[in-house]
């Protein structure tokens, strides 16, 4: 049985100019038989505009632990289901595996435990010709890669936060707010 009950991380990378490829996973890894499996369960009917689905990397290869993703934004096209179901999906997916096969995950423990993954695909990415799917992946591989080890290692700490509190802040505040 496993002592991960209820961890939590988030990471952002960023699209390169003139692109729409920012990744912004927040996840929820714990127990099935704790509260993040009681909300994972919960998570297995359809909400109108934020599909979940359980984390694929191709057709017949569901990913351990057991991850359920869903958006952050509505979606509305068809262009988006596919991307997210499709290149976005797979790039999660791979980073999953990933995290396994270097050890940031416990492969011992990955039936006992599942995950909740909320996903960030711009509303843009269905509206642009010349999106870069290749980016969009490895940006989601990334930003997921590095959510899971913030998540399994409680980072950042409460001492990295207190720390800098005067010298981070949200970006949606520069000009806004002064520290």
């Amino acid at each position: 049985m496993t002592d991960i009950w209820f961890r939590t991380g988030e990471a952002t990378v960023l699209a390169s100019e003139g692109q729409v490829t920012d990744a912004m996973p927040e996840v929820l890894i714990g127990s099935v038989k704790g509260p993040a499996g009681q909300a994972f369960a919960s998570m297995m009917g359809q909400v109108v505009g934020h599909t979940r689905m359980y984390v694929v990397r191709d057709l017949n290869q569901m990913v351990r632990p057991a991850t359920m993703m869903t958006t952050k934004a509505t979606i509305t096209n068809e262009t988006y289901v596919n991307l997210l179901g499709g290149v976005v999906q797979a790039a999660i997916g791979d980073a999953i595996l990933d995290c396994v096969i270097e050890g940031i995950l416990p492969k011992d423990e990955v039936d006992d435990l599942c995950m909740i993954v909320m996903i960030w695909l711009d509303p843009r990415v269905s509206e642009r010709d010349d999106l870069d799917q290749a980016e969009l992946y490895r940006n989601n591989y990334e930003a997921m890669k590095l959510a899971v080890s913030r998540a399994m290692k409680g980072e950042p700490t409460i001492d990295e936060l207190i720390a800098n509190r005067k010298s981070v802040k949200h970006y949606a505040l520069d000009g806004i707010v002064e520290y």
